[in-house]
């Protein structure tokens, strides 16, 4: 069974490395970010596509379909669209008039062009509350296309073999039956992968420190006073642990007292938090690291395999050149490979059961 696909707003490979996983060849992967191109082509197969995709849908979008494969027994068109717009750091606040909120509109636009047999969509779990949300599912339903039940398209990363707290959402749709996500691999707390499973075996860092086997295994330096702070944080602990001294003023007002995970470490044996773009920073969550031995935040290399990166993925050719922040951006927007690689086994899955029962009818 041979599926061609197209990976839209593919950032630095995370859906398509896993879809390549899953055994769908990925021919092209189409992004506005130049960033991306060498993370994507160095560690995939696929064609990296300099493209708004925006811009594409709005006036020549049947090119996306010179892509495929014509000889292709099927063809999947999929991507997580620009997440900002809908990511719960807005609070909720109406984001209509942001500049990437539009995107779905562009992706659904590509979808009527290029008539893929599959859709993949995947998105923050608070993208259904959003009014192009409801657009994007109007519009495959009106093209008529098959989608998965709502309660089959909330992800808990956990559960999929994904070693953070993170929850997204995952819409299916298909020309011919329904595919759903169906159960979860893990679906019991007690066999969620862990940090300390996922990055232990690394070599231990201290803050500011690189490892001289793996550039991207490197850790921000940190400030006198942070050091003393993450000195004296548990794993799973807050502010509250350290000397009055240490605490920050916004923690003394009623308006800090709930935000108790930033500065804090991680606990070993329990998935991390949301990998963000700015998961090597300590301030930035809880994301220090659980090893009391190892005073610092989470390298990029760790950040980069909670997200399920393969551990020899590379995001840079210089990173010195790059910087921290940009490789950040690149692993923290990412869609985790893993869950690309859990939506190609459930469409080769489907596939192969189309194919099967086609060969039973003809007989």
């Amino acid at each position: 069974m041979h599926i061609s696909a197209i990976d839209l707003f593919c950032g630095a490979g995370g859906l398509t490395n896993g879809l390549e996983r899953a055994g769908i060849s990925v021919e092209a992967g189409i992004d506005i970010d130049p960033d991306c191109e060498f993370p994507y082509e160095q560690n995939n197969e696929a064609e990296f596509v300099l493209e708004d995709v925006g811009e594409l849908a709005r006036k020549e979008p049947e090119k996306v379909a010179d892509y495929f494969d014509p000889e292709a027994d099927a063809t999947l068109l999929a991507g997580c669209a620009p997440c900002q717009p809908f990511s719960p750091l807005t609070h909720g606040s109406d984001s209509s008039e942001h500049s990437k909120y539009g995107m779905l509109r562009a992706f659904l636009e590509i979808v009527g062009e290029t008539e893929p047999d599959i859709v993949a969509m995947e998105n923050v779990f608070e993208v259904r509350h959003a009014d192009v949300y409801d657009e994007f599912i109007d519009g495959l339903d009106d093209l008529g296309y098959n989608l998965n039940p709502e309660n089959d398209r909330r992800v808990y990363c956990p559960e999929h073999d994904i070693p953070q707290t993170r929850r997204r959402w995952v819409v299916l749709a298909s020309r011919n039956g329904r595919i759903d996500l169906g159960e979860p691999l893990r679906p019991e707390p007690e066999e969620y992968p862990t940090v300390k499973n996922r990055i232990d075996h690394l070599e231990p860092l201290e803050a500011g420190e690189t490892s001289e086997n793996d550039p991207l295994h490197t850790a921000r330096a940190l400030s006198e006073k942070n050091l003393e702070r993450i000195r004296h944080s548990e794993p799973g602990g807050s502010w509250r642990d350290w000397p009055e001294r240490l605490q920050l003023d916004c923690h003394k007002k009623a308006s800090g007292q709930t935000y108790e995970a930033v500065y804090g470490r991680m606990v070993a044996d329990e998935p991390a938090p949301t990998i963000t773009t700015q998961f090597y920073n300590l301030g930035s969550g809880r994301f220090g690291h659980y090893d009391t031995d190892q005073d610092r935040a989470l390298s990029l290399r760790e950040g980069a395999m909670i997200q399920t990166f393969p551990e020899d993925y590379r995001f840079a050719d210089d990173l010195e050149a790059v910087g921290i922040t940009k490789v950040g951006r690149l692993i923290g927007n990412a869609v985790p490979p893993k869950l690309g690689e859990v939506v190609g086994d459930r469409v080769e899955e489907f596939l192969r059961g189309m194919d099967r029962q086609a060969t039973i009818t003809d007989y």
